[in-house]
């Protein structure tokens, strides 16, 4: 009977909640984007990789994690999903964890966001985070580029359509 296959399992089809993160038109290089699947085959968060070096690594990863997703629960002093998933990429396999944190007003389309930036001990990393108002956590991890205040005023929902798979 070899024309039975096992079903393979399940996979999100995309998340149930917008993706904040920069239009891939409005930004050069190139983008992938990945999905954090649970066992039941829901998403339990995006993450999207801007590779501006040409496929020698990316420049930024930008994570949206939705409230329960258990890549959120961190231990004191551990690393953000997405600095790992950027050293991950970069083929970095230095210990890395948090030095310190601070928390920062910035406004984004007339809301006023509480931006916590991360200060990690690999300095040539910038990492800040906050929380939107569908208790979404956005995380922007950035490799030896600082992520500065005109940065948020890029972020937009992406279109759900981009996050379907096939």
């Amino acid at each position: 009977m070899s024309f039975l296959r096992r079903r393979s399992p399940a996979t999100p089809t995309g998340p149930d909640f917008d993706v904040l993160a920069m239009d891939p038109g409005d930004w050069p290089g190139d983008l992938g984007a990945g999905l954090l699947p649970a066992p039941d085959g829901s998403c339990q968060g995006v993450f999207l990789r801007y590779d501006l070096f040409g496929g020698r690594g990316p420049a930024m990863i930008i994570g949206n994690l939705p409230e329960g997703s258990p890549a959120r629960e961190l231990a004191e002093g551990q690393v953000p999903f997405e600095v790992t998933q950027l050293l991950a990429a970069l083929g970095n396999d230095e210990p890395v964890h948090v030095v310190d944190t601070e928390d920062t007003p910035v406004m984004h389309d007339d809301n006023l966001l509480i931006v916590r930036r991360i200060k990690l001990s690999e300095g040539r990393i910038s990492c800040a985070q906050f929380d939107r108002s569908d208790g979404v956590l956005v995380t922007i991890a950035s490799w030896d580029r600082p992520i500065t205040d005109d940065l948020y005023r890029l972020l937009k929902p992406l279109p759900a359509e981009m996050f379907q798979q096939g």
